[in-house]
């Protein structure tokens, strides 16, 4: 299995740094890593981890300005890209195909090429611009899977919640993750 991991500069990067842990164990994994020049700014400001050790966690990390990388073009097969958190501006160059740089790009590729893409909108709140531009995503294939709380899995830390949110994005790519706890009904 191949995945694309994009980290863009909205906040909560965190999510994009446990992803890629979780998916650094699974076997046979290869992923493809972009981080914007806003995601390096938001790691800076919002965590105490070196952009070096994020980018240990990938196989192949590309340069959000090579627009000539693998991951640009349709014959590069993969199984699908996430976007971890996905900014206001990342959705609206997704939402009109306004790929002006690597991340757009690839998710650009992965819609045409009818792979998902599965988005993960930090906003809040929401303007109507906002939502028409997700709208306008989800419509062209995305998936979209906002940070929202959960409460029924007794998710009463931050990273149970982030394990909760990287556990319904990968349900969408058929991946088992043990620490996410399914609503399983009440007896």
């Amino acid at each position: 299995m191949r995945l694309i991991v994009g980290i863009s500069g909205a906040s909560g990067v965190i999510m994009g740094y446990y992803m890629l842990k979780v998916l650094k164990q699974i076997p046979d994994l290869e992923v493809h890593l972009i981080v914007t020049e806003g995601a390096i700014k938001n790691f800076e400001c919002e965590t105490d981890i070196a952009l070096e050790d994020v980018i240990a966690l990938s196989d192949y990390n590309h340069s959000n300005k090579n627009m000539a990388a693998s991951i640009s073009s349709g014959s590069f097969k993969t199984d699908g890209m996430i976007i971890i958190p996905c900014s206001m501006k990342t959705v609206s160059g997704i939402a009109y195909g306004f790929a002006t740089n690597l991340l757009l790009r690839a998710a650009d590729v992965c819609i045409k090429e009818g792979r998902k893409v599965v988005i993960v909108p930090r906003e809040m709140p929401m303007s109507c611009i906002h939502l028409e531009n997700i709208r306008k995503a989800s419509n062209s294939g995305c998936i979209v899977v906002p940070p929202v709380l959960t409460f029924y899995n007794g998710a009463n830390s931050v990273e149970k919640q982030i394990d909760h949110i990287i556990g319904k994005i990968l349900m969408q790519f058929n991946i088992k993750y043990k620490k996410f706890i399914a609503w399983e009904g009440k007896k």
